[in-house]
């Protein structure tokens, strides 16, 4: 009944301390941005002291290596988080902005403008990036925050927010802004989806288990994001060389994150040279390989790839290849297994280039360039909340404008209905 209470209790602070949070100016926020990015620079030491203990624990529980991954800050991981910050700072205030302005006959302006949207709540995992990218983004947009952590980073989580929220507090941002749920009690979730007289949205980042969970229990609307089945399609026309590069930055450069492939679909015309071509850069890089009977006919020292495979999400050096005969072919494939997140096609035909964007279902449609671009920093938005799959209220990368929602203003002199 404690945590019950301790939940409801930090998403009420976090809803009285909404309301003045919305009407702060942006050079106090921009301010208190600054103070936070310094704070996790100078106190380096003490978060990389408690994200050790993280990963000890994680090592002693068997957690794979790509949850590892996501869980390790070093330096230059922390001075990345940092720069988000600053990045942050310089975009931008959506608070007030307007977004439409017209008169009707009968005399009534009105306006349209961007307001905060309250209170968001965060669920998510191993990520303590998330952390400071969430706080940082909230802040800026005017909205108060209530996290809740994976217990694989507890450490790290309950240090990040301290620092920021004492820095923020500091700098003038109204204290209960910021909340961390530190109990790792599991019932502590379920409570804060029933809290919607305080919390105005979840978003929830992490693997499809969670994401599931949170959109069947939850009162609060939801923001999905994160999961990604996301393809390659190597056109008949792609450039080999142009191809081998995206494909295996695409899938290693960080295989553990969303925005890397899963699945590679090749064209049957190229085929022949294609697939043995690629199969040794991936083999060289050390990825694990399932191929279809077509492609296990081409190099048959490679897996069986099975249905289940077109639908994973390996988050691992693994990858999946299917031969398709026609473009067409690769849409439907896409359309069918894909999780909306991000589709790259490499081509030289300009016309199957916007076909595919055209076509495919995803939040984000690429032409010879990596999928790994899907990501609020690398699309100038700085830190990003999440990258919705879904297409309400949000949908891609979500900054700063995605955190907020319109509030009509109206003028008269006496109207009356």
């Amino acid at each position: 009944m404690e945590n019950i209470l301790s939940v409801k209790e930090q998403a009420h602070a976090a809803y009285t301390a909404s309301h003045q949070l919305s009407t702060i100016s942006t050079e106090e926020k921009n301010k208190a941005l600054l103070e936070m990015a310094d704070a996790l620079e100078h106190r380096c030491n003490l978060i990389l002291a408690e994200n050790q203990i993280d990963l000890t624990n994680g090592r002693k529980k068997n957690l794979t290596a790509s949850t590892l991954d996501r869980l390790m800050l070093n330096e230059e991981r922390i001075k990345q988080i940092a720069d988000g910050l600053r990045q942050i700072v310089s975009l931008p205030d959506p608070i007030g902005s307007g977004i439409s302005e017209f008169r009707r006959p009968n005399g009534l302006d009105i306006r349209a403008i961007r307001v905060p949207l309250g209170v968001v709540g965060v669920i998510y995992e191993a990520r303590p990036n998330v952390t400071a990218d969430v706080i940082g983004l909230c802040i800026k947009s005017g909205n108060a925050i209530v996290l809740r952590g994976g217990s694989e980073a507890i450490h790290t989580n309950k240090i990040i927010s301290s620092m920021l929220a004492a820095a923020a507090y500091t700098a003038g941002i109204p204290a209960g802004s910021i909340q961390f749920i530190e109990t790792q009690d599991r019932q502590a979730v379920a409570d804060m989806l029933k809290l919607r007289q305080y919390i105005d949205v979840i978003i929830p980042r992490g693997g499809k288990g969670l994401i599931n969970y949170v959109i069947e229990n939850s009162t609060i609307p939801v923001i999905e994001t994160g999961a990604g089945v996301c393809h390659a399609y190597v056109d008949s026309s792609a450039n080999m060389e142009m191809a081998g590069n995206i494909i295996i930055n695409a899938k290693t450069s960080r295989p553990a994150v969303c925005n890397t492939i899963e699945t590679l679909l090749i064209n049957k015309a190229i085929a022949e040279t294609f697939v043995p071509f690629i199969i040794d850069k991936l083999q060289a890089a050390n990825v694990t390989i399932k191929g279809c009977p077509q492609v296990k006919a081409l190099c048959p020292n490679i897996e069986d790839a099975v249905e289940a495979d077109w639908s994973t999400e390996y988050h691992d050096l693994v990858i999946s290849l299917k031969i398709v005969d026609t473009l067409d072919d690769a849409i439907t494939h896409i359309n069918t297994y894909n999780t909306k997140h991000s589709e790259v096609i490499i081509t030289e035909n300009y016309q199957n280039a916007r076909i595919f964007q055209q076509k495919v279902d995803a939040a984000a449609v690429y032409v010879n360039a990596s999928t790994r671009f899907t990501d609020g920093f690398e699309f100038g938005f700085g830190a990003e909340i999440g990258i919705s799959t879904q297409k309400l209220h949000a949908r891609g990368p979500m900054g700063l404008t995605a955190l907020t929602t319109m509030k009509y203003l109206i003028d008269g002199n006496g109207q009356i209905r």
